[in-house]
């Protein structure tokens, strides 16, 4: 795995734990929500960053 790959993972993950413990009561639609919300992120972060 690539570094910057490395990277971005680990931002993904640190969203993904900030809205799970952050949140507890949010919906399953707000947490597909999230999900897509942080997918186009890494998508954006993979295209558009020298991370």
């Amino acid at each position: 795995m690539n570094i910057n790959y490395m990277k971005i993972y680990i931002i993904w993950l640190i969203g993904v734990i900030i809205w799970n413990f952050g949140i507890p009561q949010a919906s399953p639609l707000e947490d597909v929500l999230v999900a897509i919300l942080l997918s186009l992120l890494t998508v954006f972060l993979k295209k558009y960053t020298k991370l």
